[in-house]
């Protein structure tokens, strides 16, 4: 990518019984466009005594955006949604004033030896949306825009960008393009995106003014008009970005807003319990983090 402004390197993050690498937010750099949040799950392998559960828990103030590589997830949320999310399908969840979600291991593989891969990632609503209603949306995999260039396969995940749009209903302009190469090729696509960009690397490698990264690095571009970059061969990368917001982003644990306020409330909210609840999932809850957190 050239006209690179950061590098960011994966940093190992516990969110209780499952370490992930967390990419954003990062010191240096809170947000890429509405992007806020950003956490590579995985690869692991849970025997039979092991579950992916991640406890009920709210947010406000934003989409979730679950795509996973390997594995298996039943998403329970408090506005009725009870679904399995598989590799390739997008689970889109928007918050808006408040919603609480569940994510475990579908009951028939709880005593199976699976692996578990993917991105849970978090973009931002705008200002005017923060309040909406929350809303659930799935998007099967052979539903999203996937295509061939040469060595390339491109997959638009989210958002508008080369000339295509994504059925995931987000509320500003972004985008999250998947890009796999089977042999060495240039990639030039910068006039075709806008906004800030990052760009994630899985797999493999690539080649940019000299410089070659590797995986499990993101790397920021200056100006993402200039995206331009060699792939190297069996590479599997994520860009990512779009219009930044006028006004800054807040983030406290799980809620995201543009008014501090807002979040505090939603604290005292959670705390008294007071979101509504998950059908046939609200015995157990994450509560809200009391030590200092880094």
């Amino acid at each position: 990518m050239s006209n690179i402004k950061l590098i960011v390197e994966e940093r190992a993050s516990n969110i209780g019984n499952f370490l992930v690498g967390r990419l954003l937010p990062f010191r240096q750099k809170r947000m890429v466009g509405p992007f806020i949040f950003i956490d590579h799950m995985g690869p692991v392998t849970m025997s039979e005594r092991e579950n992916f559960d991640v406890l009920p828990h709210p947010h406000i103030g934003l989409s979730t955006l679950t795509f996973l590589f390997e594995g298996s997830i039943m998403h329970q949320d408090s506005i009725g949604t009870k679904l399995e999310i598989k590799p390739g399908a997008v689970n889109w969840m928007t918050a808006g004033k408040g919603v609480v979600h569940s994510e475990r291991t579908p009951e028939y593989l709880r005593e199976s030896k699976i692996k578990m891969h993917g991105l849970q990632i978090w973009v931002a609503l705008p200002k005017e949306k923060e309040l909406i209603e929350p809303q659930f949306s799935h998007i099967e995999k052979e539903d999203i825009p996937t295509w061939t260039e040469g060595n390339l396969q491109y997959k638009l995940i989210a958002g508008d960008a080369l000339g295509k749009t994504s059925p995931v209903p987000v509320f500003s302009k972004l985008f999250m393009i998947e890009i796999k190469s089977t042999a060495k090729q240039e990639v030039n696509i910068g006039e075709h995106l806008y906004g800030e960009a990052g760009l994630y690397i899985l797999d493999g490698s690539i080649e940019s003014e000299g410089n070659t990264f590797e995986n499990k690095q993101l790397l920021i571009a200056n100006d993402s008009t200039l995206c331009t970059f060699t792939m190297n061969k069996n590479t599997t990368i994520y860009i990512f970005g779009g219009e930044p917001f006028p006004e800054e982003r807040f983030i406290d644990w799980n809620f995201v807003s543009s008014s501090k306020e807002r979040i505090e409330e939603a604290k005292q909210k959670w705390k008294a319990q007071e979101f509504p609840k998950i059908e046939g999932d609200s015995d157990e809850f994450v509560p809200y983090p009391t030590l200092k957190r880094k």
